[in-house]
């Protein structure tokens, strides 16, 4: 910068017409020498910048996208060690885990289809018991009246047994098709079950296995009242047989009576 300066003085003199010695003459072709010297480093400096700047400005591209895209990804993706993988937040979807999910779905499904099921079964079959045994007292009344009653009572009785009757077989078919429905869900809750166990839903298998006893247990009790009914209703039968053979003996008796008695008047 000093050879500069010094140039530009000499230069300003033999522009103003200075140059007044040898001495001046030769300090201008110093200077002037000093001055090439001194105009190359410029332009070695102006180079240099300029490839300094040319390396930065990719740098500052650079920086630019990662702001840019830092503003696109989201608060999520800041921090320092605090960014985790999107593929580490959402939950593991695997196939094992996808299969135990599905097996979780279908031991729930079936588990609800038994409780339906083994609901109308038990009242099916409670209803079948209540059936039979109406029909058990009022066939049994109406053995305890025979040779009692008129003939309008007596066909009401045989009115109202034949109504039973019906009324019991109706429940007893309504009995066996809510059977084959529960059945059928057992049947699917056992497979849900299996299904699950080995899937690795434990969890699931033992819950619906829980409602198969608890549904088993229900059904049995309920089938223990209708073949109570049942039972009682044999008996009643066996009995009305022995009563009306009973009481056609009585009648067969009197005719005979009446018969030997209007012999004798005669």
């Amino acid at each position: 910068m000093q050879a500069v300066a010094q140039c530009s003085v000499c230069t300003s003199r033999a522009a103003g017409g200075l140059l007044r010695n040898k001495a001046d003459f030769v300090l201008l072709q110093t200077n002037k020498s000093a001055l090439r010297k001194g105009a190359a480093c410029i332009r070695l400096l102006s180079s240099s910048e300029s490839v300094l700047f040319s390396k930065r400005e990719p740098g500052v591209h650079i920086l630019g996208q990662i702001r840019t895209d830092t503003a696109h990804r989201g608060p999520s993706s800041l921090g320092h060690g605090l960014a985790v993988p999107f593929t580490q937040q959402i939950e593991n979807l695997s196939h094992d885990s996808l299969i135990r999910r599905a097996a979780s779905v279908v031991t729930d499904s079936s588990g609800t289809l038994l409780s339906q099921t083994s609901l109308a079964l038990v009242n099916a079959l409670t209803d079948y018991s209540k059936a039979v045994h109406t029909r058990i007292a009022v066939q049994r009344r109406y053995l305890a009246s025979l040779g009692k009653l008129t003939t309008s009572e007596e066909e009401s009785f045989l009115a109202a047994i034949n109504s039973q009757r019906a009324e019991a077989s109706d429940r007893l078919q309504e009995c066996k098709r809510f059977e084959t429905n529960w059945i059928n869900s057992v049947n699917l809750c056992e497979m849900s079950a299996e299904a699950a166990y080995s899937s690795g839903a434990d969890q699931a298998s033992i819950t619906v296995r829980a409602s198969i006893q608890v549904a088993q247990s229900q059904v049995g009790e309920a089938r223990k009242l209708a073949a109570t009914a049942d039972k009682k209703l044999a008996e009643t039968k066996a009995e009305e047989i022995q009563r009306m053979a009973e009481y056609v003996a009585f009648l067969d008796g009197e005719e005979h009576e009446v018969h030997e008695a209007y012999l004798r008047e005669d």
